[in-house]
């Protein structure tokens, strides 16, 4: 008796297990819905980085012309300063002293020359004699005017207007025109130069993007650029790009180009850094957010949905990074449903959901180190590119 009962308990309890793990296991869930898009061209603006240096429109360096110690220093580093602003005196009792020996020998030659002109007039002696005191007396001047010239150059003046540098010698120190440093720079900052350079891929793209039989044509062709400070933000004055060196340096294989901007608040320093944004228009072109892409022994892919919603990889192909897109330039046609999100869940052929996402919700690109853009549906002329 006892033993039955102790049998049919097991068997209740093992009946009892088994409906607890029945309704444990998990029930057959159905597609999971992953956000799409469909593919359509569009024009966008991409903007292009180039890390530049900085330089007044005139870097003057202010250098000595004649030897002598600093008598007086008559700026300081950062001052402004006016065409013709006197910023040194040298001392140049020395050269006084040659000026005076070279101005009593030119009075010297000018008395023998008076002398001789009676005696030549009756002639007393000949006018070679008179010709040669005339030599004399012309070398004299010369020797006389050139030392003088040395002590005007013992004042130096500012030859342009424009900002004062460092100032590296102190009074009483002793320059020459063969000193190593100049005694100051006087930088013109009215308009600031950026100097930037393109690799010859980068110079290759910018010869096919923009129109023009010479370089210097094309860069009339190029919208204003963009100057990104070292702070991240961007410079409140727009630029234009002005000249292109016509040759690429054989040893860093990279051609130099200028960019101009204004600088009228004196917020731009000679001797700084920046980033050039240069604008390039892209029209008709087809942008897939990163997320969409996943890298795979060196070849992008991206999962385009079929007519039964099963998802299938694909191979694309891009051609630069536009913020947060990618531009696509082979392996998708318009009108084609791709996934923009969760790739990395998908498997080959996996049905899914769809669920329709439009531009405007994938948000607007981030900025970019090396490229952004901003893009809009081919065909709408009333939102304006920034």
């Amino acid at each position: 008796m006892k033993k039955s009962s102790l049998l049919a308990l097991v068997a209740l309890l093992i009946l009892s297990a088994c409906g607890k793990k029945e309704e444990q296991a998990p029930q057959a869930q159905g597609p999971a819905p992953f956000p799409v898009q469909t593919v359509a061209r569009q024009d966008a603006t991409i903007y292009q980085d180039y890390t530049a240096n900085l330089e007044g429109q005139q870097n003057v360096e202010i250098r000595p012309k004649v030897n002598g110690f600093i008598q007086k220093i008559y700026v300081d580093e950062g001052d402004q300063v006016k065409k013709g602003q006197l910023l040194f005196k040298l001392e140049t009792q020395t050269l006084n002293q040659d000026a005076a020996a070279a101005k009593a020998s030119v009075d010297a030659a000018q008395v023998e020359v008076d002398r001789l002109k009676p005696l030549v007039e009756r002639n007393i002696i000949s006018n070679v004699q008179l010709e040669t005191a005339k030599a004399k007396l012309a070398q004299a001047k010369a020797a006389y005017s050139s030392v003088a010239a040395n002590v005007g150059y013992g004042t130096i003046t500012s030859p342009v207007n424009g900002v004062i540098g460092t100032l590296p010698y102190k009074e009483g120190a002793l320059v020459s025109s063969t000193t190593e440093m100049p005694l100051t720079t006087v930088s013109d900052s009215k308009v600031v130069y950026a100097y930037f350079t393109m690799n010859e891929k980068q110079l290759l793209d910018f010869s096919r993007t923009f129109k023009g039989a010479t370089l210097q044509e094309k860069l009339k062709n190029v919208q204003q650029v963009s100057l990104i400070l070292v702070d991240g933000s961007e410079y409140e004055y727009k630029g234009k790009l002005t000249a292109v060196s016509g040759i690429v340096d054989p040893v860093t294989g990279t051609t130099e180009f200028r960019a101009e901007f204004p600088n009228p608040e004196s917020i731009l320093r000679s001797g700084s850094s920046g980033v050039v944004r240069i604008p390039v228009e892209k029209n008709e072109a087809i942008l897939v957010p990163q997320n969409a892409v996943m890298d795979m022994q060196g070849k992008q892919l991206i999962y385009v949905v079929g007519k039964d919603n099963t998802v299938t990889s694909r191979v694309i192909e891009t051609s630069t990074t536009a913020g947060n897109n990618y531009i696509v330039t082979g392996g998708l046609e318009p009108g084609e449903v791709y996934v923009t999100a969760g790739a990395t869940k998908l498997k080959e052929g996996q049905q899914i959901v769809p669920q329709q996402e439009t531009a405007q919700q994938q948000g607007a690109p981030a900025t970019d180190s090396t490229a952004t853009a901003t893009a809009k549906p081919s065909g709408n002329t009333t939102q304006q590119k920034k």
